[in-house]
């Protein structure tokens, strides 16, 4: 088969179209026949090497890598003890997060049944390959964790905070993949959203149910904004301690992304702040599925781009301002 791998770290263009074995599946899983496959941060993260980590954090990788957590496809054989699919069946899932042996981005993957879920019959394939890690994130955030595993970044667990008509929630970086999705949960859950993206987003994120709209180019959202419950910032970096200021005391800051805030300052404006990793989770995204089936979330396809093209693909990445997610065909 062909896949997508790298032999070193580096830029887009280590990224290569190889030939590789078919892989074996074991005991609770299938094999997948990749239809689509949705690219995410790890998968640049990984290709980098791990960079973004701190060095004394970064794991030890083992060349050559194939990248990729997220993809839609048919199932194409089930171990013996596989109960809950079968050949022919349409799945989609996000493969053994956090971990670096997804392996998706591939015409074949071993998919362990516990990180599966059967597509909704109302999304393709590429839709479908855009949604487990961006809306497995803004779930485990906002509804459910799932697991009661410590944040690596903070050694605490996270607990969602309840959201109810009448709460505020402000997601910055709305537009993008984790950003499109947390909009809609909050919607659904009955907050007042507050939006904050460039202005090209607008018209795509108010159909999504944001209620207020904030261009950053134009405004900041500390000068306009305040009394907020919730901030979901999935921008993060050195400058989202900003967006504190517009939290009410008690109110909860969730980052997406790594950022760093002074406790003494958090503590002082009465706010908490927590993050999680997120973890694969088949009867997450089952739930999730069914949200699609009765048409309360979509799913924002910025581009797409032919396996082959995997460095082109990430190269847009890297451009940023995505609307949505960017996703690999396999099978056209």
């Amino acid at each position: 088969m062909k896949a997508i791998q790298f032999h070193e770290a580096g830029g887009p263009e280590v990224l290569q179209y190889d030939e590789v074995p078919v892989p074996e599946i074991g005991p609770g899983e299938v094999l997948v026949r990749v239809h689509a496959a949705g690219i995410n941060p790890p998968d640049w993260y990984l290709r980098e090497g791990m960079k973004v980590m701190p060095a004394g954090m970064r794991p030890a990788l083992e060349f050559p890598l194939i990248p990729g957590t997220d993809m839609s496809g048919v199932v194409r054989a089930v171990a013996p003890d596989v109960l809950e699919f079968a050949v022919g069946d349409e799945v989609f899932g996000m493969l053994r997060f956090p971990g670096f042996d997804g392996r998706t981005y591939a015409e074949y993957v071993a998919a362990p049944t516990s990180d599966l879920a059967h597509k909704p019959a109302g999304i393709d394939h590429v839709q479908a390959a855009g949604v487990p890690m961006a809306a497995l994130t803004a779930w485990q955030y906002l509804v459910d964790l799932g697991h009661d595993v410590p944040s690596p970044f903070t050694g605490q667990v996270h607990r969602p905070v309840p959201i109810t008509p009448g709460t505020t929630v402000l997601v910055n970086g709305a537009a993008g993949g984790v950003g499109h999705f947390a909009v809609q949960l909050a919607n659904w859950k009955g907050a007042h959203v507050i939006a904050v993206a460039s202005g090209r987003h607008e018209q795509f994120l108010r159909k999504l149910g944001a209620d207020e709209f904030i261009d950053y180019t134009r405004t900041q959202a500390a000068d306009v904004v305040s009394g907020v419950d919730l901030v979901i910032d999935t921008v993060g970096g050195p400058d989202s301690s900003r967006f504190l200021t517009v939290l009410k005391r008690g109110g909860t800051m969730l980052p997406v992304f790594f950022a760093q805030y002074d406790p003494e300052e958090t503590a002082s404006l009465g706010i908490t702040v927590s993050d999680i990793q997120v973890r694969s989770n088949g009867p997450q995204l089952a739930e999730i599925g069914r949200l699609f089936d009765e048409g309360k979330l979509q799913v924002g396809v910025d581009s797409t781009y032919p396996l082959p093209d995997a460095g082109s693909a990430h190269t847009r990445a890297a451009q940023g301002h995505i609307q949505g997610k960017i996703v690999l065909t396999v099978v056209s």
